[in-house]
Parts: C-alpha cells; sequence; structure tokens
C-alpha cells in the first residue's frame, strides 16, 4: 500500500503554488534578448581601465558605469537560479545556469579593475575626489569596503586573473548543488505495516523526520543516510576542494589565517566570532539535553536517537493550516511592526512572490532570493503543516528586510554583513510565536507553540551553531595541511555532537553524515550567523513587547540602512548591543525557561 503523497513534475504542480517568475522575464526568450544585451554592454567600462586616478569625474563615470551593468546582471543571474531552484532536472535549466554563471564570470572580470585601482590610489586622492565630485558620496559604501582590502590585495594583473576564474571558483558549490537536486535519488521505505512511503530530500526533512510514528521517522532516517553513505566520498572531496581554495586564497592574500579572511568580509572581530559560539555551544548544551531527555521520557523510547530529536513532543496534537491560514495569522502576527511593513507582507504572501510547489527536482529547504530593482522571491515547500508558518513567516522577514533596503538604498549599498543577516528573518518568528501564545485558549496549543519556538531555536542555535562549530574544527584541521576525507568530516561532525549531547542522545555513524545536507559549508563562516541573528531579535522582540512603537521604528530604521554600516554598529541602530556576550547569554537563558514550561507541563 502507497501512502498518498505522490511527486509530481514541475508542469503538473498548480499555477497559484508557483511563484511568478514572469515579474523579472515574460519568457526565456525575454531572458536571452537581456544576456545579448549585457554582455555587449559590458565592454564599456573597459573605457575607464586604467584611468580611475585621472579625476574624480573620471571614477564617478566608471562607477555610474559599472553600477548600471550590475543593476542589469542581478535579475538576470536571479532568474537562471530560481529556475533552477524549482526543477534542476531540467536540462535547459541546467544550461541556462550556466551561462549565467559564465556571464557572471565575465562581468567580474571586466570590472575588477576598479577594485586594483582604487586600492592603489593614495588617502589624500581620494579625500579630493570625494570634494571635487560630492555625487561621489552615493558610492560612499562600496568604495569603503574596497579600502579596507586595501592590505590584502593582490597585483592588479593577479586580480583580474581570480577574477576570470569565478566560475571555476564556484564549482565545488554547483556541483554539490546540482547532484543534491538531480542526481541523489532515495528507495521508498517502509513502516512496521507495510506501508511503503515515497522519499526525497524535501520529503524527509520537511516530513518524515517530523513524524510521531517512531518506525516512520527511524525507518526513514535509516533509508536516508545509506544513501547519503554512497555519496560520502565524492562529497567530502568537493567540500575539500571548497575548503583548500579558501585557505590557499588566504594565504595569498597575507591573512593570518582563512578564519581571518571569512570574518573580514563580514566585517567582525574573531573575538566577536569565537564568543557567538563558545557561549552558546557552552551554556545551551543543558538545556538541550533537558530537552532530549523530556522527549525520551514523553515518547516512552528506550533509546534516544540521531532519528528522534526532532518526534514531536506532543504527538497526538499535529495542527495542519493551509497556505491562506497560514498567511492570515502571520499578518496578524505582525501588525505590531506598522502598517508598512504589514503591507509588504501582504504583497509577498499573494502577490506571487512565494513558490510552495512540491515537485521533482526541486530544491529542499526554504530561501528567500532578493534581486535589486524587483520584489523578493520565496521558495519552500508547502506541507499543511503548522510548523511550515515559522518557516514562511522567516522568509518574509529576509523579504521585507531586502525590499525595505532596496527601496532607501544603492544597489552597491543594500546588503549587510551576513552576521546579522537572520535577525530581520527571525524577528518575524520571534512576532510570531508571541502572537499564537497570546491567543491560545488551550492547553495544547500554548504548548504546541512553545514547542514551535523551540524548533527556531533548535534550527538557529543547535543545527546552525553546531555546523559553524564543525566548520571552526573544519578549518583548523585544512590550515594544518590535512586532507578532509569522508573519514575526518564524519569523526569531526561526530565529536561535535557528541560533545554538545553528551549521553542525552545515542549517535550512530549516520548521524556523522550530518554535513552532508546542508550548503551552508559552501558559503564561507555563514552557519553561525543564524544564532548571531536569533540573539539579537530575541532581545529586539522583548524591546517590541515592552516598548512599543520606539522599539519598532529603531528596528524598521536598521533594516532600511541596508549595508552601510557595520554589523554590530547597525544592530545597536537596531537596538540591541552584540559586543558583548550578554545577549547570548539572555537568549540561552530564555531557552531554558522554554524547557522548563515543558517539564511542568508535563510533569
Amino acid at each position: 500500500m502507497m501512502a498518498d503523497h505522490t511527486l509530481k513534475q514541475r508542469h503538473e504542480t498548480p499555477e497559484e503554488q508557483k511563484w511568478n517568475i514572469e515579474d523579472l522575464f515574460s519568457d526565456d526568450e525575454a531572458w536571452e534578448n537581456a544576456y545579448d544585451q549585457l554582455r555587449q554592454q559590458i565592454p564599456d567600462v573597459n573605457a575607464y581601465k586604467g584611468r580611475l586616478h585621472e579625476s574624480a569625474n573620471v571614477l564617478l563615470a566608471c562607477l555610474e558605469t559599472d553600477e548600471k551593468l550590475k543593476e542589469s546582471l542581478i535579475p538576470i543571474v536571479t532568474y537562471a537560479q530560481l529556475q533552477l531552484a524549482t526543477d534542476g532536472t531540467d536540462a535547459k535549466n541546467q544550461a541556462r545556469q550556466g551561462k549565467a554563471r559564465a556571464l557572471m564570470s565575465e562581468y567580474n572580470q571586466a570590472v575588477a579593475f576598479i577594485s586594483s585601482e582604487i586600492i592603489a590610489m593614495s588617502a589624500g586622492t581620494i579625500d579630493a575626489f570625494f570634494n571635487e565630485a560630492p555625487d561621489l558620496y552615493k558610492y560612499d559604501t562600496p568604495i569603503q569596503n574596497i579600502l579596507r582590502d586595501q592590505p590584502y590585495a593582490l597585483p592588479k594583473e593577479s586580480e583580474e586573473i581570480l577574477a576570470a576564474l569565478g566560475e571555476v571558483h564556484h564549482a565545488p558549490l554547483k556541483i554539490y548543488e546540482q547532484s543534491k537536486s538531480a542526481d541523489v535519488t532515495f528507495s521508498p521505505f517502509q513502516d512496521d505495516s507495510g506501508n511503503e512511503y515515497p522519499l526525497s530530500f524535501a520529503l524527509y526533512e520537511d516530513k518524515y523526520e517530523f513524524s510521531s510514528k517512531t518506525a516512520v521517522r527511524r525507518n526513514a532516517y535509516e533509508t536516508f543516510v545509506d544513501e547519503l553513505r554512497r555519496y560520502q566520498n565524492t562529497y567530502a572531496s568537493t567540500y575539500n576542494t571548497e575548503v583548500r581554495k579558501q585557505v590557499i586564497t588566504s594565504r595569498l592574500r597575507g591573512y593570518a589565517s582563512v578564519t581571518d579572511m571569512l570574518l573580514h568580509s563580514q566585517h567582525v572581530t574573531q573575538d566577536i566570532y569565537h564568543q557567538q559560539m563558545d557561549t552558546i555551544y557552552r551554556e545551551l548544551a543543558p538545556h538541550m539535553q533537558r530537552y532530549a531527555r523530556l522527549k525520551q521520557r514523553v515518547l516512552g523510547l528506550e533509546t534516544m536517537t540521531f532519528a528522534d530529536i526532532k518526534a514531536p513532543l506532543d504527538p497526538d496534537y499535529e495542527p495542519e493550516i493551509s497556505y491562506d491560514e497560514a498567511a492570515k495569522t502571520i499578518l496578524e502576527a505582525l501588525e505590531v511592526m506598522g502598517s508598512e511593513y504589514v503591507s509588504i507582507m501582504e504583497k509577498g504572501l499573494y502577490d506571487g512572490w512565494v513558490d510552495r510547489a512540491d515537485n521533482i527536482g526541486k530544491q529542499t529547504g526554504a530561501f528567500c532570493s532578493s534581486p535589486y530593482g524587483t520584489h523578493p522571491y520565496i521558495l519552500l515547500t508547502w506541507t499543511n503543516m503548522m510548523r511550515g508558518t515559522f518557516v514562511l513567516a522567516h522568509e518574509l522577514g529576509h523579504a521585507g528586510h531586502f525590499y525595505l533596503a532596496n527601496q532607501q538604498q544603492r544597489v552597491g549599498s543594500v546588503r549587510p554583513s551576513t552576521y546579522m543577516i537572520e535577525a530581520p528573518s527571525t524577528m518575524n518568528e520571534m512576532l510570531l510565536a508571541r502572537h499564537l501564545l497570546n491567543k491560545a485558549e488551550d492547553v495544547k496549543m500554548k504548548r504546541w507553540v512553545i514547542l514551535s519556538l523551540l524548533g527556531t531555536y533548535y534550527h538557529n542555535f543547535v543545527t546552525h551553531l553546531l555546523e559553524g562549530v564543525f566548520q571552526r574544527e573544519v578549518y583548523n584541521v585544512a590550515e594544518e595541511g590535512e586532507t578532509l576525507t569522508s573519514k575526518k568530516l564524519n569523526e569531526l561532525k561526530y565529536d561535535v555532537l557528541s560533545g554538545f549531547w553528551g549521553d542525552a542522545l545515542t549517535l550512530d555513524d549516520g548521524a556523522a553524515l550530518t554535513w552532508m545536507r546542508q550548503p551552508h559549508y559552501y558559503m564561507g563562516l555563514y552557519p553561525y550567523t543564524y544564532s548571531a541573528g536569533l540573539t539579537a531579535s530575541t532581545a529586539v522582540s522583548e524591546k517590541i513587547a515592552t516598548e512599543g512603537q520606539p522599539a519598532v521604528d529603531q528596528w524598521l530604521s536598521m533594516l532600511k540602512a541596508g549595508g552601510t554600516m557595520e554589523p554590530i554598529e547597525l544592530l545597536k541602530k537596531g537596538g540591541v548591543d552584540m559586543s558583548t556576550s550578554e545577549p547570548i547569554s539572555q537568549a540561552v537563558r530564555y531557552v531554558g525557561s522554554l524547557v522548563d514550561e515543558l517539564e511542568k507541563s508535563f510533569s
């Protein structure tokens, strides 16, 4: 007997579940025309090569030309990425993505001289140029970012060669994502009654991992990790290539370490980086171990395995919700943020920003892409489970952030440091949880909301934080010259997991393969920033609850500022000081209080 969930081809999914990709380009032909036109325009920037030192007006004209190229390039690249994300098995989508990457590399090569020539200018020349051409101040943020790289810049010719190899540099991530979406397939699995279930990355991570049925949860896990094992050597080689590229690049540029290089681009110090991870890893572990033991007791499990950690604590209470009902709930929860913000959320929910279909070849997980000049795009798989409301609210937080920043800032000043990029998204989740708790009318619903809130903290303070701790170990090993084999990666991941969970969780070798499941490892030191963002939103959501509009105004002003400030200063503008460990410890204590509430509920 087959379960009723059958994966469809992309063209078979309902149109109302898909995003309006036509808002970027009306069709593939329009994309091709834009692609060809930009290829013809890219050489225009060459007119300024070797001349930026001549005058302020030459520099200004070059930056204006580059800005126009960038504004044309972004929708072209985004369209290709989004089409591939919705169906990685489509050969046309694969080819288009390849063309887009090549175009990006062509652009990067063409404009590489801009950074090199600005870096070569003296501070006096830069100051004089700003005085001569005040319009240069509209490019102050990108110019200052370039000057920050001055101590680590290579000779101009070397920078141009590296830019020309941009597509090659991105190959590890491309190979990983292509393999994951188009090559890795899973056999069906059975429960204890012989019922057969189809399996995919999306079905496992969005459905079966949360199943209330122990046999479904564990059998899905066994089948899932069995397939991952088949690819572990290939994925280890791919990841090792990515890490070696970063280590070698850091040494060529003269950084003290690869960690210093990756944090430099985030405008974050090593002290801030280690403080974030060490505080949570040390202080949160006892609370999470209590949480695991509580689950084991309530669910009546003889052993608490890695496959069980996301099992619902109240298995008889699994609220379902339609997309429209979830949208209404989110809008109600965000009313506290004011009409401007809520109107953006309404557009996101109802105007074709969201792709929620489930089809063969669709990328797993969820993301928000926010191309400059148009609206954001949110990808997720809607399964009618209430927890999806938190995922949707999270991605809408990203959308609201960049919709506001795109309106207020120029294209080169929109994106802030990744250190705080998850603060606006998790803020939406915090406000949603508060709203649901306030309107919960029965004990079971209130308990479900607490569990969902714990799910948010688990995602950011456990899953991604442990990814970050694992990454730190990976870079330490790579700096010593050791090859990252699958055996080594498995050992490192296992040690990080066991160090956090202690004896509260029984780990098997399949848990060690968790490093194969996320593309985050190919994105520098990105995973730990999830916890930084949630730390900030925990603090400010409390301020919004107690102070009201002044706190909201601070937060919105931070969103609109885009990338015009350093991340620590930007978050101060938003209402929280992340230069100390106190907000981190405060957030961890809050998680502990949620576990306390659950223990009382089940006593």
